[in-house]
């Protein structure tokens, strides 16, 4: 597909990684010629120094030929241009990054109005990870299909937990949730497990199930299940806002801690049943003073990575059942979690890239066999769970799973049929209609044809 950049920001940086790994024809437009330059000399794309919502410019970027536009500099109004201008130029799809809640409160204006294909905001994005992740007091992380009929959660083996040097063949006789370990990173490598395969201390597994059986799995083998009443939110950001906003909702009150006395007052209008402290959320004195040892979680959302590490850390150490922190730098992630003990981190940038990437792949599926749905990715991006919907011209229809010809380094993951998940077995069946779940290692899947090694399309 021809799709045009505008914007070299992390976002804009980590897609073009992603989408130029894919194949696409990529024009990346910036002010900062070094980016420009440092991308085009990287990657395999045209790149054009300027102003992305000039018309000369997206001219010169062929936005007449473009299927699809994403902006996502660090201007809403730059990014809502830029997409209007490329819209009269000829571009067919229109992907905006938008922050400001008042614009993402007229969403279906700009999709349904003004033909805008996808608004997004990163920090409603994230909030929405952050409060499922809350809400699952032993999950790092929680990804959801078939708008919640099964999710997938990343759990962290220790040793108190019964999985813990025992192997997956064992595992019924630990649990008789029906679950499935979809995938396991050990260190840095990725394994697909089999029956044959043990589970050690510092393990991540994906285990995906049913809400109510991930919840028994979890029970039965050790892993925290304890829910959620107060939660404390140092800075007051957008993403605190929302967080704050939707954990309301479910009962959960917040104590937000910020430093800025105007944003203190704005955030006490918006949020009437929040606690809203001013002052420094870094000083471990305030912090004692304001109970957050009383508290179940604690979310560190400030400007500084570092800041939050040490802030997710003094919340462990004080003995806070759960801590999340906001990290921004991608090299952080895994050392953070494994190395220093903070139960979850969330990257705004890789959340919002996911659902553009989602958009661009169902794009470019048109007139295949099935529907693409969701997608994840997962370890280091180098997994992906993929969720399609099966049509009536898929490959293997009612075949059995144990003579269909799949490719190395996949596993069905789950079937949504009829609402209801089902954890596959060797003589379950596609049928058409169904939702099928795919976690695959290394090997990009655009359509549940890619599973099939004679099925293939290069």
């Amino acid at each position: 597909m021809n799709i045009v950049i505008v914007g070299l920001g992390k976002v804009g940086q980590l897609l073009t990684q992603y989408l130029s790994d894919e194949g696409h024809n990529l024009v990346v437009i910036d002010h900062n010629d070094q980016k420009v330059e440092n991308f085009v000399n990287q990657f395999d794309v045209l790149g054009i120094c300027g102003n992305g919502a000039n018309y000369h410019v997206l001219e010169e970027a062929n936005v007449q030929d473009a299927d699809i536009v994403i902006a996502v500099t660090s201007s809403d109004e730059l990014n809502i241009l830029s997409c209007l201008m490329a819209k009269q130029i000829g571009a067919k799809h229109l992907i905006a990054r938008v922050r400001n809640p008042d614009y993402s409160a007229q969403k279906d204006v700009f999709i349904n109005q003004l033909g805008f294909a996808m608004i997004i905001n990163p920090e409603l994005e994230a909030a929405k990870d952050i409060r499922r992740t809350l809400m699952f007091s032993s999950a790092i992380r929680i990804d959801t299909f078939a708008k919640g009929k099964a999710e997938m959660i990343e759990l962290r083996i220790t040793e108190k937990n019964r999985l813990c040097h025992t192997s997956l063949n064992e595992l019924n006789q630990l649990t008789r949730a029906h679950i499935l370990i979809a995938a396991m990173r050990r260190q840095e490598e990725v394994i697909i497990p089999n029956g044959e395969d043990v589970f050690e201390v510092n393990d991540h597994i994906h285990v995906i199930g049913t809400h109510q059986d991930l919840i028994r799995f979890c029970i039965d083998t050790g892993f925290t299940t304890k829910s959620l009443k107060h939660v404390m939110i140092i800075g007051g950001s957008k993403i605190a806002y929302y967080l704050a906003q939707q954990l309301s909702t479910f009962g959960i009150h917040t104590k937000i801690i910020e430093q800025n006395h105007q944003r203190c007052i704005e955030l006490s209008q918006q949020l009437p049943e929040a606690t809203i402290i001013e002052g420094d959320g870094s000083n471990e004195d305030l912090l004692i003073e304001e109970e957050l040892p009383h508290h179940d979680a604690m979310v560190c959302l400030t400007g500084l990575d570092e800041e939050n590490i040490v802030l997710g850390l003094v919340a462990k150490q004080i003995g806070v059942q759960k801590a999340i922190a906001k990290v921004n730098h991608r090299s952080l992630g895994n050392s953070i979690i494994d190395q220093l003990g903070i139960d979850s981190i969330v990257d705004p940038k890789k959340i919002i890239a996911s659902h553009i990437i989602t958009y661009v792949r169902i794009k470019s599926n048109n007139g295949r066999t099935s529907s693409l749905k969701t997608l994840y990715k997962v370890i280091n991006e180098k997994v992906e769970a993929v969720e399609f919907e099966i049509h009536a011209r898929t490959p293997h229809l009612n075949e059995s799973l144990s003579v269909m010809p799949i490719r190395r380094n996949l596993l069905i993951g789950g079937i949504i049929r009829h609402g209801k998940l089902i954890i596959p077995r060797g003589n379950d069946t596609f049928k058409a209609g169904d939702r099928v779940i795919v976690v695959a290692n290394q090997v990009p899947l655009k359509d549940i044809s890619d599973l099939f090694e004679e099925d293939r399309h290069e």
